[in-house]
């Protein structure tokens, strides 16, 4: 939504914040209500092809050892009832892993919202219309950079699942036809499609925990960031560290969110960036202070070009870190790489 028009007409701008927020927690408790009646749907769906799936795999078991008692036709028909269980259990469980990302993102999100909401109320008690317009900006900065991350993994998805779930239909057509003839080339060509499904079903994983990583529910900040760190390693091929040091805890959920997406969109700034080959990685976990500093030895760049012109992305962490009372910090110079400092306060 632009805010031209808005300043074109003064008297009607942000007219009522206070209702656009509310208009937004109802459309994200609506569609968490939609999501969470389409988990369980799926959890049932995916109870019931299991137990499918295990039964044909118990059948075909039984008629490899007897292949040269059975008809072609009859082995061809259960490659294909086999083929057909597996590739829809990996369609219901990737989605079934989407719809349980989806629920937790709405969820955070909804939070957000209602803190985003309490802050307007606040705000126009003690500021007015400038206390409005700040959280109705956040809230629109936090809806813009979430729809750039939707179009950046959908870019993602297309390249990579997408296209690699087009061969697989060729590689089981293939397949298809060798049953009535060669029933050894038949198999290496079922055993080549289990090992590109594999790898494109390792791809989806690592998207969703780009997207929402669940060990940082599960197990908290530190860990998450280690592994983070570990896959972003091998599938960039750059030399990519980190240093935990400070009292390793659980924080509030919120506050290990932000720091997780701070350090992500960090990181790949650097590696997109920078032109560098090293990235280092340091989270201080003090007592009444959270450090994360990234460090690359790129090209630099000068800081008051990027405050300038910044990334959505940075805008958007360096809003809701000062929303918390921390601060984000440059040190860079051209040729010299960078190191960014973000702070945030840990409240007991």
């Amino acid at each position: 939504m632009a805010l031209t028009d808005r300043q074109k007409k003064p008297t009607d701008a942000f007219k009522d914040p206070a209702q656009s927020l509310q208009s937004e927690l109802d459309e994200t408790n609506r569609a968490l209500r939609e999501v969470t009646l389409m988990l369980e749907q799926s959890r049932v769906e995916v109870g019931k092809l299991t137990q499918r799936n295990a039964a044909i795999t118990a059948h075909l078991q039984q008629i490899q050892g007897q292949l040269d008692k059975i008809p072609p036709e009859e082995i061809r028909m259960a490659y294909n009832s086999a083929l057909d269980a597996q590739q829809r259990l990996f369609v219901m469980r990737g989605q079934l892993e989407k719809l349980q990302n989806d629920q937790s993102h709405l969820e955070r999100y909804k939070t957000m919202l209602e803190q985003f909401q309490g802050f307007s109320i606040s705000g126009a008690k003690s500021g007015g219309v400038k206390g409005e317009k700040g959280a109705l900006a956040s809230v629109e900065m936090l809806v813009n950079a979430q729809e750039a991350e939707r179009q950046r993994l959908s870019r993602l998805m297309h390249d990579g699942p997408a296209q690699a779930l087009s061969n697989f239909i060729l590689q089981a057509e293939i397949a298809m036809r060798l049953l009535g003839s060669d029933v050894e080339q038949a198999r290496t060509e079922l055993g080549n499609l289990k090992v590109a499904a594999m790898s494109t079903f390792q791809k989806v994983r690592n998207f969703i925990f780009e997207l929402r990583p669940m060990m940082l529910d599960d197990l908290g900040l530190a860990p998450t960031i280690q592994r983070y760190v570990e896959m972003y390693k091998e599938q960039s091929g750059l030399d990519v560290s980190v240093i935990v040091t400070g009292n390793e805890r659980r924080l509030e959920p919120y506050l290990e969110v932000l720091i997780f997406r701070a350090m992500q969109e960090l990181v790949g700034n650097a590696a997109h960036h920078s032109q560098g080959n090293v990235i280092k990685i340091q989270a201080d976990m003090g007592d009444s202070l959270i450090k994360l500093t990234v460090e690359d030895n790129g090209k630099g760049f000068d800081p008051d070009v990027i405050n300038e012109r910044s990334s959505l992305g940075l805008k958007l962490i360096k809003e809701r870190v000062e929303l918390l009372g921390g601060s984000l910090d440059i040190d860079s110079s051209l040729g010299k790489g960078s190191r960014i400092f973000l702070t945030v306060p840990v409240h007991s």
